[in-house]
């Protein structure tokens, strides 16, 4: 059936509602997007659903909600497990708390209880709550950091990590079975409540996610000497982290923390900025701000669902905010985190800092130095959920830390997902714990580069939408590799690596040996000089993804060394789209 079929099933089917009709009947005469919502239905992939809200096949709705939550409950029921239950969360974003209650509904009409909360929570709280309630698996409905335009719905097994081998791969086919939307089973919620399949929490499942952080608190006695002289700016951009956040702050005892107000309720459409991303500058030009009224040391912000989190930090002697990477600031709480176990209680023989392929090669320096197991995984912090499961089943290895460079980290293993809640908590620990010491942030920032090398890491990205942009997508990377580049940026390629075929090749030799991981459609260049690129697609949104990474010997020529690299990268680029 093609894309105008789809489209006329859509505005005649009795099945599709009158509103949804509606806004379809609008979009006559604009053939573009017509194709786009209907040249394809939106893809369940190995995290669940994203996508632009709308009424269309591909895009966020009602309809495509039901059709993942019938694919997910005819697996549970196949795994056995329906009568665990589903926690089910959701984010600030347009239409989460409905599309919330369409997948418990769902799961209610196939005898599947489903755990929602009662209003807003973060991402990491969902990860917690599927162990803490014993529930087969988790639904989050949140496009984390995405365009206001879109939401999402990522889907947890029962170890609280977001779906890996074999269940991912199990649920995508189970939903790509739901060819008919009219097959979907769904009740009321009045009904499903009656029945004893719909409940509410909240408080319940908080205090003990709370208490979980609270007690990987390494240094209470350095927060109660500084309490007091610790400035915090803090914003949630409109999202999930605002009571999160500021009650564990408060319960540790920080007297002087303050929230961005205009980025403090929830909104959807995030209007101070154009893209809720703690990523993105512009995203903190309202906490510096503040932070500058309130001569802050530390300023963070929180992605919409909680699980990334952002960082500026103040240097005393110059008075200039300086920000801090998703690597820069990993690698400052890795390190803390470890040194400080190691300290006080000393380190485990089995200890091991987990990382992705694209996170800074700082971690394994890290790693290195403490002598620690540095374990490498494939991007998406699943990898690392999975790792810390495999622990747990075989009864050997413990978890230190684990990050990504994409802002996310995890302190403690009561979730099995990136936690900016507790990564706040940690950081102003850290701050308290250095200022005791005479130090800023910033200042143990310095030492690191000083004791592990000047690592500097960066990434660039181009956008391609629509049908055109994914086959785009596809041709960079097939050209890549089909013909591997001999240099990269000026430095020589010591070897490749071939994630979709699971082979690292040498490339003066053409040696070849195994990654050691999961296939997946990446791409990895080993350069001379400790300098790295590696070239993937992103799960989440229509881009695709140039990461790299050099050292240099010192800050100023690590950031020339930077910035030449990123040039040519973006010529590379620009060169496969000519």
């Amino acid at each position: 059936m093609g894309y105008r079929d789809e489209y006329q099933k859509w505005l005649t089917d009795p099945y599709f509602d009158e509103e949804t009709k509606q806004e379809l009947k609008a979009l006559e005469g604009n053939e573009t997007e017509i194709e786009d919502r209907f040249y394809r239905s939106l893809e369940f992939g190995t995290a669940g659903l994203r996508g632009v809200i709308g009424a269309g096949t591909n895009r966020m709705n009602f309809y495509t909600v039901r059709k993942a939550t019938q694919g997910l409950a005819n697996y549970i029921n196949k795994q056995g497990g329906g009568e665990k239950g589903v926690a089910i969360a959701y984010d600030c974003r347009n239409f989460s708390p409905e599309f919330a209650d369409e997948a418990a509904k769902c799961l209610a009409a196939n005898g599947i209880k489903a755990y929602v909360f009662e209003s807003l929570r973060p991402t990491p709280e969902l990860s917690f709550a599927v162990r803490h309630l014993g529930c087969i698996a988790g639904i989050n409905i949140t496009a984390s950091h995405n365009p206001p335009e879109y939401n999402g719905y990522k889907v947890y097994w029962e170890d609280g990590a977001q779906i890996t081998p074999p269940h991912d791969t199990g649920i995508m086919d189970e939903v790509a079975a739901v060819t008919d939307y009219a097959d979907v089973k769904t009740m009321s919620k009045e009904d499903a409540k009656a029945k004893g399949l719909y409940q509410q929490i909240g408080a319940d499942v908080d205090d003990p996610y709370i208490e979980a952080l609270k007690s990987r608190i390494l240094h209470q006695d350095s927060i109660d000497k500084m309490k007091d002289k610790v400035s915090i700016v803090y914003s949630p951009l409109h999202g999930t982290g605002n009571i999160p956040a500021r009650r564990i702050l408060k319960e540790l005892g920080f007297e002087k923390v303050y929230v961005v107000p205009e980025q403090e309720k929830p909104d959807g459409n995030f209007p101070t900025v154009s893209y809720p991303n703690p990523e993105a500058a512009e995203a903190f030009e309202l906490g510096l701000a503040l932070a500058k009224e309130k001569d802050a040391e530390l300023v963070l912000a929180t992605d919409p669902d909680a699980d990334r989190l952002g960082v500026y930090v103040k240097d005393s002697k110059t008075g200039e905010y300086h920000t801090l990477t998703g690597n820069m600031s990993g690698c400052l709480l890795a390190d803390y985190e470890i040194g400080q176990i190691k300290e006080l209680k000393g380190l485990p023989d089995d200890g091991a800092l987990i990382k992705t392929i694209v996170t800074s090669n700082m971690a394994d320096a890290i790693a290195s130095y403490y002598g620690v197991e540095l374990i490498e995984v494939l991007t998406g912090f699943k990898y690392i959920g999975q790792q810390i499961l495999g622990f747990e089943q075989k009864g050997k290895g413990t978890y230190l830390f684990g990050f990504e460079e994409s802002y996310g980290c995890l302190i403690g293993t009561h979730a099995r997902d990136k936690d900016a809640i507790v990564a706040v908590m940690a950081l102003a620990e850290s701050a308290a714990y250095y200022k005791e010491k005479g130090m800023t942030l910033w200042d143990a920032m310095i030492s690191l580069y000083e004791r592990y090398g000047y690592y500097k890491d960066d990434i660039k990205s181009i956008t391609l939408k629509g049908k055109e942009g994914l086959a785009k997508i596809a041709e960079i990377l097939e050209t890549l590799r089909k013909e591997p580049p001999k240099t990269l940026g000026g430095y020589k390629v010591l070897s490749y690596r071939d994630y979709k075929t699971g082979k690292i090749t040498d490339a003066a030799t053409g040696e070849e040996s195994s990654t050691n991981l999961p296939s997946s459609n990446v791409l990895y260049y080993d350069l001379e000089d400790n300098a790295w690129l590696c070239v993937r697609p992103s799960g989440t949104e229509p881009k695709v993804k140039f990461y790299y990474g050099v050292k240099g010997t010192d800050l100023a020529d690590a950031d020339a060394k930077s910035e030449a690299f990123g040039k040519e990268v973006l010529e590379l680029i620009n060169s496969m789209l000519d």
